[in-house]
């Protein structure tokens, strides 16, 4: 249940993220969530996206510089706490956070967040483990 996460290297200058989501668009790729991290020079973007493999072939071929990275969509309940709650469990499990994002799906009592474990096969069958609901492509797809 890893999705793959869609990351692209940034100039850090203006109109560098709208030709970048243009592409995407024009490629008739659909965002279901996004992360940016920037520094002085440059800007990582990092997406999740319906169609992967499609957007990586657009994405070269407009010379932009692509990566692709597993990650994990967990369901976390939307409420006062909920991410804290599991953050906790996970601190106890002693599975490392790289990186996370989240966001709100129609349903209003779930947020879904990706996460960058620093062993994402062992947070994967420690999160399965517990319980926890751990997302497809296939069910993002679908929020």
């Amino acid at each position: 249940m890893k999705v793959r996460q869609i990351s692209v290297f940034l100039e850090n200058r203006s109109g560098r993220l709208a030709e970048t989501l243009r592409t995407l668009a024009d490629a008739g790729i659909n965002i279901r969530a996004l992360s940016i991290a920037d520094t002085n020079d440059f800007g990582i973007l990092r997406l999740i996206l319906d169609d992967p493999d499609r957007a990586v072939a657009a994405l070269r071929a407009a010379g932009r510089t692509v990566a692709t990275t597993d990650v994990l969509a967990v369901e976390i309940p939307d409420e006062p706490g909920g991410l804290a709650s599991f953050l906790a469990r996970v601190a106890e499990s002693r599975h490392n956070i790289e990186y996370l994002y989240a966001f709100v799906t129609r349903q209003a009592d779930r947020a879904v967040v990706i996460f960058r474990f620093e062993d994402v096969d062992a947070a994967l069958e420690g999160l399965l483990a517990h319980g926890v609901r751990v997302l497809s492509a296939a069910d993002l797809a679908t929020l």
